[in-house]
């Protein structure tokens, strides 16, 4: 008694199709598992074994052999449960054989048979979209998670028993259907978060208006409470909306982490912030049997960083090669795994320890070995790959109390929108002989690294496209230089012949006085 079905299962943030075989033979009861599975997988044992009794009131009693194959792959996790089941009734003869060869079967058991929804239902489904499977069956709870991928039916099932239903009626229920592009038309602004809330502040939020405009990637730098969390929550919402693509690859990676419940699409881009005590596998993935780390989880999205220098330096530098490559490759004995991570970094740090150092706003406690230790825990190739180093200080109180009406944050979106779409128009800018030869006198003076210069012209296009420039000017460039070391932005500012350009002039007068400087 022999019968097959399929099921699909997952190697880092892709999945692929199992088959799963079964084969019933006569002598002492024995129920194995073989194909490389893992503890969950073999755990599967007694959930199986519980459902086929409390369907059919009974259970081979003989041996069952359940093969996964290919059996060189490692399976985990527990929706194999409801194809290994499906197998077995089939080789009972409680249904045709035919008839489970015909669906991919995804979902865990539970002891009284119910069906519950299982990691990676999501990208289990587009994996048998493009082996060209007709239909697949999947929890209730899964069904919508499932059913925005279009060209395969998503059929749901509450329980064993259900899924049984619908092999013998031969799927003719409903498939599940949802149209991602009405969700994500759909999808309101996250409230709450706007930039009308933050008093003062220019230079920061110009900083956060120009990562967004050109995904730059960003550092604030000043002392407790003067709202570099308030802002780096404040970035998510000025980027664009997200695209199907882009919503179906985000929610897959958070469907495998396990972090889908009750939705069936991600329709904002996620923002992520792991606490300094994040280990390496956690921040960028990895493991055993690697899964995604913080920075997949964050991609097409903001990961934010907060207390930079409390994380441990060896595993902020495993960073370095995700910041340039917008992709992680994780080489394990069996298996070689690659995660996307093209995340928009923002990070926040204290000059010290205590916090004070440098404010003016009360006496520092650290002595500068201690200042240096800290400062210390960043390395240059990290800090060399961050666009935007932007201080935020104190404002006074006067600033606070203000009933001046700040910009919000959706005129801000719509210059952001202009500038991407400028960028589409005319690609990159050119610089002028003036911006040019500024550049080579700063690049030569500071020693700026061919990284530092490629990331200041970048930084100085995006200010330009926002300008709805042509060209990128020596004004333009002045602006995007005061954003790398500080050495580089005295030497702007000692080079500016240009008054401030783009959206600066229009607060000049009182920028000069209360926003944030550039370290």
């Amino acid at each position: 008694m022999y019968a097959i079905t399929t099921t699909a299962t997952h190697h880092g943030v892709d999945s692929f199709l199992i088959s799963v075989e079964a084969r019933l033979s006569s002598g002492l009861p024995k129920f194995l598992i073989v194909g490389l599975p893992d503890a969950a997988v073999r755990e599967g044992v007694e959930r199986v074994r519980a459902a086929l009794r409390d369907t059919f009131g009974e259970f081979h009693n003989g041996p069952c052999i359940v093969n996964l194959s290919p059996a060189s792959r490692r399976k985990a996790g527990s929706a194999f449960d409801l194809a290994m089941a499906m197998a077995i009734a089939a080789a009972m003869g409680k249904v045709e054989p035919e008839a489970v060869a015909a669906a991919v079967f995804v979902g865990e058991l539970g002891l009284d048979g119910s069906l519950k929804s299982a990691a990676g239902t999501l990208p289990a489904t587009i994996a048998a979209a493009r082996a060209g499977r007709a239909r697949i069956i999947v929890p209730t709870a899964s069904a919508r998670e499932a059913s925005v991928i279009a060209g395969i039916d998503v059929l749901a099932a509450a329980s064993f028993a259900d899924a049984l239903r619908l092999v013998r009626e031969g799927y003719r229920d409903t498939p599940v259907r949802t149209d991602p592009e009405a969700l994500l038309a759909n999808a309101a602004i996250e409230e709450g978060l706007d930039l009308a809330d933050v008093r003062g502040l220019y230079q920061p939020k110009r900083a956060l208006e120009l990562a967004a405009a050109g995904n730059h990637h960003t550092l604030f730098y000043g002392p407790p409470g003067a709202g570099k969390t308030m802002l780096a929550r404040r970035l998510a919402p000025l980027l664009p909306a997200l695209s199907v693509g882009e919503a179906i690859e985000t929610t897959a990676i958070h469907s495998i982490a396990g972090l889908i419940a009750d939705t069936s699409l991600m329709v904002r881009r996620p923002f992520r912030a792991p606490h300094h005590t994040t280990s390496g596998a956690g921040l960028v993935g990895g493991g055993s049997f690697p899964s995604p780390g913080e920075i997949s989880l964050a991609h097409n999205g903001v990961l934010f960083l907060d207390e930079l220098p409390e994380f441990v330096p060896s595993v902020l530098n495993q960073l370095r090669e995700p910041l340039e490559d917008k992709h992680l490759t994780i080489s394990r004995a069996g298996a070689r795994l690659t995660f996307p991570a093209a995340f928009l970094l923002v990070a926040a740090m204290n000059p010290c320890p205590c916090g004070y150092h440098g404010t003016g706003m009360r006496e520092c406690r650290c002595n500068d070995g201690v200042v240096a230790r800290y400062q210390g825990r960043l390395s240059g190739p990290l800090l060399d790959r961050i666009d935007l180093h932007v201080e935020v200080p104190c404002i006074d109180v006067e600033e606070l109390r203000s009933s001046r009406q700040e910009e919000g944050s959706a005129t801000v979106r719509q210059r952001i929108a202009s500038a991407r779409e400028h960028r589409l128009r005319f690609g990159p800018l050119p610089l002028s002989a003036g911006a040019a030869d500024r550049l080579a006198l700063a690049a030569r003076k500071f020693a700026m690294s061919t990284r530092a210069i490629e990331r200041s012209t970048a930084v100085a296009r995006t200010v330009a496209h926002l300008a709805g420039a042509t060209e990128v000017s020596a004004a333009h460039l002045d602006e995007a230089l005061q954003f790398r070391s500080t050495r580089e932005r005295d030497h702007a500012c000692a080079l500016s012949l240009a008054g401030p350009s783009g959206r600066e002039g229009e607060h000049d007068a009182r920028d000069r006085a209360g926003r944030g400087r550039a370290v």
